[in-house]
């Protein structure tokens, strides 16, 4: 009896509630606008890391995924080129003295940037090299077979002679076009335009058998240009991996120069091959359309060390680019907004930021970043001052 009892109270007590707390059949509805609704978004659109990074490493300067879809790090601090697989597990190293950076061709030879130490007339010089890998040889393929097959030396490729200032000018990267010609950015003390060779800062071309073509002059809307290029570091053509009959053939590239007057320090350079010879034209970038990215490739004084570059070769039309002073990469689509385009339903159709850094040691921060590659919707960043290689994935990317 008492437990039907207080059945009976618990369902009066729900009639009483029912018939004074909720409209209709129920009552008044209560008022919930004083609970604030918040914003809700399903996934943040950003690059995030994934682990493990590769570590174990001195100081390294430099990463690509070469055409044989390997990942190659130079590392200057035990001047070793490293390859590893795309799990990021180490397979074999290679030793190049002075190592700085390293590229790949199609032919799947690698060419190296370093130093090599002569005697000329009883002085002692360290100059800067360019060192010819080949990777596919009888004891089979990779760097574990690897062998020296040419070796360019400044100034030797274009003159014989050798002044106290050849030997401070140095190469500092490497980008293949499709046809296996490259070029070669280089930086130096003496930059007259009348002398034998061209300035010291220069991009200079060779071709695909390492024959000296010449340095490349530069014309934009003011005229023709020998001496365009100041202090130019990092290089990238359009031709990347992976290998398809319809690779880029083109001569434009994307440079990046660190002289510190200078308030575009990353510009693209497009070919043209005319009746009266080749000509190397500055693009021009369209004024920053705010509607539709809050930052441009073009906006003066963006960067202050950008040491490397290198382009998507997926379709995406991506540019990256590190900075060293900054701390921090940078990423934007061809026409040279930063972000990349919202997904669709998404809230806005302004492009989405996701350059991101800032100098520390957790797995979103560098500290010198010199080397940056991009394969397979992945990022490769050597983060130099910190020791290792970092990977990123875009969120929406990642299933």
């Amino acid at each position: 009896m008492r437990r039907s009892k207080y059945i009976w109270l618990a369902v009066l007590g729900f009639l009483w509630l029912a018939n004074t707390g909720c409209d209709n059949f129920f009552g008044k509805k209560t008022n919930l606008d004083f609970i604030p609704v918040p914003n809700y978004n399903p996934k943040a659109i950003a690059y995030v890391p994934i682990l493990p990074a590769i570590t174990g490493l001195q100081t390294p300067t430099d990463v690509i995924i070469g055409w044989d879809q390997l990942l190659y790090v130079a590392d200057a601090g035990t001047q070793m080129i490293t390859s590893y697989d795309q799990s990021c597990v180490k397979m074999s190293s290679f030793h190049i003295p002075g190592l700085q950076s390293v590229a790949q061709d199609r032919r799947l030879n690698l060419m190296a940037i370093g130093t090599i130490d002569t005697v000329i007339n009883g002085k002692k010089f360290t100059l800067s090299a360019l060192y010819r890998i080949r990777l596919d040889n009888p004891g089979g393929y990779g760097l574990q077979h690897a062998v020296v097959t040419d070796t360019i030396v400044h100034p030797f490729y274009y003159k014989t002679g050798l002044s106290d200032m050849d030997a401070q000018t140095r190469f500092n990267h490497i980008a293949f076009l499709g046809d296996n010609s490259f070029y070669v950015t280089r930086t130096g003390p003496s930059n007259s335009v009348t002398q034998f060779g061209g300035p010291d800062d220069a991009v200079i071309q060779f071709t695909a058998n390492d024959q000296f073509i010449t340095p490349i002059q530069v014309t934009n809307l003011y005229g023709t240009y020998a001496d365009y290029f100041k202090q130019p570091a990092g290089i990238a053509t359009f031709a990347q991996p992976p290998q398809s009959t319809s690779i880029n053939t083109t001569g434009n590239f994307i440079f990046t120069c660190v002289s510190p007057p200078y308030p575009l320090k990353v510009q693209e350079i497009s070919e043209a091959i005319t009746p009266n010879g080749v000509f190397y034209l500055l693009n021009y970038f369209q004024p920053g359309d705010t509607t539709k990215a809050d930052g441009f490739l073009y906006d003066p004084y963006k960067f202050v060390q950008p040491t490397a570059v290198t382009l998507a070769g997926d379709g995406t039309g991506y540019i990256f680019v590190t900075d060293a002073a900054k701390d921090s990469l940078y990423q934007f689509n061809a026409l040279g907004y930063e972000g990349v385009n919202p997904p669709p339903g998404y809230n806005s159709k302004k492009n989405i930021k996701v350059s991101f850094g800032g100098h520390g040691t957790d797995y979103s921060h560098f500290n010198q970043p010199m080397g940056v590659a991009y394969y397979n919707k992945i990022v490769y960043v050597a983060d130099a001052g910190n020791g290792r290689v970092l990977r990123f994935k875009l969120t929406t990317d990642i299933k």
